[in-house]
């Protein structure tokens, strides 16, 4: 038991960057906490932490404990719950992360009826368009939208996630309909400050080819609503997702653009640390959202 104190203790000095931090985290006294990091580099043979009076920082043998250590501490955890759970039974902490835009919309709604279901579950949702680390941050569960680039994530396909060209009505009677995508060289486009992709540029079929087109715009932003109101706004063209401009497109006030070059649909996705066994708390939430996503009227609710 002492060497899965050391581990923890250790663990919570490298995340929290200090041993008073950890102290606190743990509820114990600072001393204690350097006699188990002592302890522990005694057992080890070598120098886990340079401590210094400013300072607190790993050395390359640290920097790979840290790693190993954490990832038996979450397969103690899990075992745990799984035991203490039955397998079945829900409880404990859920965090959550989503994008602030369709966390907001088809996130949030869920969690009172989860928690009301399920008493012995607390949650924190995290609404954010950035990128956690799901490990380093301790986040049980984080919906994505788009590719998945890290493979030491387990990702659990939710739905389709269509993306589309659109602008207002009057943008398009002041400066014209594109009719390539090569033409959206001319146009003022809206781009998703923080979001690869973008970054990269908008994904169309040309020649049958998935193909990334530069854009150029004078405004940006890393919050999907700004960028929605700007849209409909008239203030340019904008590369939106379809559960976020549907109900606008039905209602005329905005309309699509460059609909025979659409690329083929991304995905919505329930990512997870990568573990041999989730607890049931995120197990049921996963299902969850897997049942709501995949309801056949679900997407052409009003408030989809």
């Amino acid at each position: 038991m002492d060497r899965f104190k050391q581990l923890q203790t250790f663990v919570d000095v490298a995340t929290l960057g200090s041993m008073s931090a950890a102290a606190r985290a743990e509820g114990v006294t600072a001393a204690m906490v350097g006699r188990r990091i002592d302890a522990l580099e005694t057992r080890l043979g070598v120098k886990l932490l340079v401590r210094t009076t400013r300072r607190l920082s790993l050395t390359a043998e640290g920097s790979a404990l840290l790693e190993y250590a954490q990832r038996i501490l979450r397969d103690l955890d899990d075992s745990e719950n799984l035991i203490a759970s039955g397998s079945a039974r829900p409880s404990g902490h859920l965090r959550i992360s989503a994008p602030a835009g369709f966390g907001r919309r088809h996130v949030a709604p869920l969690l009172p009826a989860y928690t009301a279901d399920h008493p012995d579950v607390s949650v924190t949702l995290d609404l954010s368009d950035r990128l956690v680390d799901l490990i380093e941050e301790r986040y049980d569960c984080a919906v994505r939208i788009g590719d998945l680039n890290d493979s030491s994530l387990v990702g659990i396909r939710l739905a389709d996630n269509r993306r589309v060209v659109v602008a207002s009505p009057a943008y398009l009677a002041r400066r014209g309909t594109p009719a390539t995508p090569a033409d959206l060289a001319r146009h003022d486009c809206l781009s998703f400050g923080n979001q690869a992709n973008q970054a990269r540029g908008w994904l169309f079929t040309i020649d049958g080819q998935v193909q990334a087109q530069r854009i150029g715009g004078r405004l940006e932003c890393s919050d999907g609503s700004v960028l929605h109101e700007w849209t409909l706004a008239g203030c340019g063209l904008a590369w939106r997702s379809m559960w976020e401009v549907r109900h606008d497109l039905a209602h005329g006030r905005l309309r699509t653009v460059l609909d025979d070059y659409a690329a083929p649909p991304n995905g919505i996705y329930a990512v997870l640390p990568e573990r041999r066994h989730s607890p049931a708390r995120v197990r049921v939430f996963v299902d969850l959202l897997r049942r709501t996503y995949a309801a056949a009227d679900y997407w052409d609710a009003p408030g989809a």
